[in-house]
Formats: C-alpha cells, structure tokens, sequence
C-alpha cells in the first residue's frame, strides 16, 4: 500500500545516527523523530539506543522480566504500578533546569511527586476519539460513540488493543466521564458495551502505524485513535476525520518518562535526553511527527496558533474523561475483563 512505500522513503530521507550505546531508552514506536530530543544529538552526535513497545502493559513486563533501560515512557496511569514494583527512583529536578515550566496540572497527583521526591516527568499529551473515512462515513454516523456499535459498520471498525483506551471508551459510550470510583453497575454497562462493539471489530491495533495501515488499506472505516494515527493518514493523503466531539465525548491521556532504577548506561546522558526533551523546541517537533501537545508551557506556546493544535488538542464543550491514574484493581479488573472481551468470552 501507498502508506508503507510514504513511510519507507521518508525513513530513507532522514539521515541515520548511529544509536548511543550509554542511553537505552524503552519507548513507543514513533517518538525516535531526533527532533523531539534535537538537544540531546547535537550534544553528544548520535540518538540513544531505542527499545519499541506497543502498550504500557508490555513495557512494564518486559521491565519487571529484567529488560535493562535507563529510562522507560509509560502514561500516567502506569507511574504507581513502576513504583510499587521498586522499577524507577525519583529524578533529581535540580539537573532539570526547564522543570518548573511543566504545566502543574500534569504533576497533580502524590503517584508523581511527594514527599520522597518526583517520579514521573510528564512530556506529551495527546486525545483519543474517532478517527474516520470522511468519503464512506458520515459526519452524522460519527455524532455519536454509538459508531462503534451500529450495525452498518460491523467489520469495519478497529479499537486499540489497550485496556485504558477502550475502557475510556466504553465508560464515555455508557454516559461515565470520570473513571475514578466506578462503580460495580457501571463497570458492568461498560463491559457489556465493549462485548458488542468487540462484533464490530475488524482488527485490534497495537500501534498507531499499524492502526492507519488498517484504514489506509481500506480495511476499516471507524477507529479509535490516537492524534499520532490520523498524523500518519493526513501524510499520505487520505480521507481522515478526527472527530473529539461526539455527543458522548472523547478522551485524554499524558504521558512521560520514568528514570529507572539500576540503569546499565549513563545516569548524565539521562538527564541530558531529559533535558532535550523539555527545550521549548521539542513542542513544534513532536506536534508535527505525532501530533501531540507538550507538557511543558513554553513549548506549547511556540505552537498555540498551529492548525493542529486547533484540530487535535483544543478545549472541548463535551465531557472528556482524562486518563489519569486510577485504583490499580479497578484498572487490573478492566485489563482482565477486556482479555476475556477479545477471546470472545
């Protein structure tokens, strides 16, 4: 397809650093742009080694099973389940001169910054809503979460294969905004939701690559995605839509990096990939790879006036449910309940 030859000669076209053997970083695929850490290579000449994973639950296995990394990416919800597990120590904030241009509300919570120190610098937010072929379907279909669910799209749809994502998701489609303190009810209703979008289902992406793939090939039609899929599809030209504001609402989530504990390379190159990371610079570099906003103020106003940042990442008058930590067991029983839900159970 198209999408693959575009993705294969833009890799062509960038020049290739040779990977730094004294930083190992475990990351999604995508965020290897040099762009988005351009600091970090002028100064030491290459990019880090890079370690790719399709979800946050794969990441954190593949750490907990004994991968050495020095820092890893997770989303906000895994930060608690990394501390717990004694995976990550906290960051000295005094060697992270643009800390305190980190907007507060993505540190708002003890599961990142207590009284033992700071856990998680948050980098890069993002939204999850509907991406859609804006030639087979219509603006109307797409109105309503209900998309997922509505007959005339079965076989035709693909969801994340991520817990959170479809979680938030099948709360919002049963009127849940807020997934903290769900209760037993609700939990059920968003269940059974899922068990009748998961006959809609076409394919499961575990990647947002792979998730445009699927609708480039014209496969799929309806897919909840993140900004990063409908990036790649605008690229190559195709009908994509995005749309946030369904009547049901859509999603946010923020993610960024933990530094780990006992990592084999270089505890400076850490804080200078960090560094890199929070140049106001980075805002522009990592809208335009993924199209996702940054954590830290300064970044976000180099590209306030970016069409992207109105069409991905504005304020909205429908409810948002934010991905942000919630109880480990409820979110165990929502991983659980969403493996029984693919195997047809």
């Amino acid at each position: 397809m198209r999408l693959l030859t575009t993705t294969i000669l833009a890799a062509a076209a960038v020049p290739a650093f040779a990977a730094d053997p004294e930083l190992t970083v475990l990351d999604w695929a995508g965020f290897e742009v040099p762009a988005i850490f351009q600091a970090y290579v002028d100064q030491h000449g290459q990019s880090p080694t890079f370690s790719f994973f399709g979800d946050d639950d794969e990441a954190f296995q593949k750490v907990a099973s004994g991968f050495r990394a020095d820092v890893a990416h997770p989303c906000s919800q895994m930060v608690g389940k990394y501390r717990d597990a004694g995976l990550i120590e906290p960051w000295d904030t005094a060697r992270i001169p643009n800390f305190d241009k980190i907007d507060e509300r993505f540190l708002d919570s003890d599961v990142f910054r207590d009284d033992q120190g700071v856990w998680f610098i948050p980098t890069d937010w993002g939204a999850t809503a509907i991406a859609y072929n804006t030639e087979t379907v219509s603006e109307e279909d797409v109105a309503t979460l209900q998309v997922f669910t509505n007959p005339a799209f079965q076989g035709r749809v693909s969801l994340p294969d991520s817990a959170d994502d479809v979680w938030a998701l099948a709360y919002l489609a049963t009127g849940v905004s807020d997934w903290d303190d769900v209760t037993d009810e609700q939990f059920q209703a968003a269940a059974d939701w899922l068990r009748e979008a998961h006959m809609n289902v076409a394919a499961y992406w575990s990647d947002p690559s792979e998730q445009a793939q699927l609708m480039a090939s014209g496969l799929v039609d309806v897919a909840w995605s993140w900004n990063d899929g409908v990036v790649y599809l605008q690229e190559d030209n195709y009908p994509v839509g995005f749309q946030r504001e369904a009547e049901e609402g859509s999603s946010t989530f923020f993610c960024g990096f933990v530094n780990l504990s006992n990592g084999p390379g270089s505890e400076d190159k850490v804080y200078d990939f960090i560094n890199a990371w929070l140049e106001p610079s980075a805002g522009k570099a990592l809208l335009d790879a993924i199209g996702y906003g940054h954590s830290s103020t300064e970044a976000m106003a180099t590209i306030a006036d970016e069409p992207a940042v109105a069409e991905g990442l504005a304020e909205l008058d429908v409810p948002v449910l934010a991905q942000t930590p919630n109880d480990p067991q409820q979110r165990q029983r929502q991983l659980a309940e969403f493996e029984r839900i693919k195997a047809g159970f």
